[in-house]
């Protein structure tokens, strides 16, 4: 069988609330390898909530829905505070990155307390930012950036990443809508451990089978190399 945008292979999928410490309570889900314990862990940050960005971005939910039945990699995907999606609606409101600190947080316990492995960020367009801005947690081994804006996370959120020295790779757009890999280049030059890959003929959505992808293909290559290159059929 082919792997196509609407395939959902088989995994063990149960919801899970997160609480944060100013009291909200957001709503996720957490999708496990069926039979294996996880190589590995995805902590997924959506895009803006006021574009229509949610746990269930396309992106997001497809990692869900292929990496643990493909690549032994548990994803965990939540709504930040104020967002709803088919999962639920979390409390609280958007607060434009900064309140959004106590859920990125809220993410990385939950992994650590259940004892999820090697735990990495994805961020995706608003998520970068989160994930610069927040993500510095001692037990996160490393992000993922995919179409990273660069608005709210500034020069020096880039020196606090290249101070705190684990891998960043950013997946930028050949046709961005907001920075594109020349410019992504000079910003990130900031971090020495980051790597910049453009992607040809891509946008800032990820619109497109080949570029869902390219981008799992990366995320595996980095968390579980053993599982690389995914199949296409199974």
């Amino acid at each position: 069988m082919d792997i196509r945008a609407s395939t959902v292979l088989p995994a063990r999928r149960e919801p899970i609330e997160l609480h944060t410490a100013d009291g909200l309570t957001l709503v996720g889900e957490l999708a496990l390898p069926e039979r294996r314990p996880p190589a590995a862990t995805l902590v997924c940050l959506h895009p803006l909530p006021t574009e229509g960005g949610m746990m269930d971005s396309h992106l997001l939910r497809k990692a869900s829905y292929r990496l643990p039945a493909l690549a032994d990699i548990a994803v965990l995907r939540f709504n930040t505070r104020g967002t709803g999606s088919e999962r639920g609606t979390s409390q609280g409101s958007f607060d434009g990155g900064e309140g959004e600190r106590f859920d990125v947080a809220a993410a990385v316990e939950y992994a650590e307390f259940h004892e999820l492995p090697r735990p990495w960020l994805l961020g995706w367009s608003f998520g970068t930012e989160l994930a610069l801005k927040w993500g510095r947690d001692p037990s996160i081994e490393g992000a993922i950036l995919l179409s990273p804006p660069l608005r709210r996370a500034t020069d020096e959120d880039l020196d606090a990443w290249a101070g705190f020295g684990r891998p960043l790779i950013a997946m930028v757009p050949e046709l961005d809508d907001f920075l594109r890999p020349d410019e992504a280049r000079k910003r990130f030059a900031r971090v020495p451990q980051c790597e910049v890959i453009a992607v040809d003929r891509a946008k800032h959505l990820w619109v497109g089978e080949p570029y869902v992808r390219i981008v799992l293909n990366e995320i595996v290559r980095r968390l579980n190399p053993a599982a690389h290159p995914l199949p296409t059929q199974v």
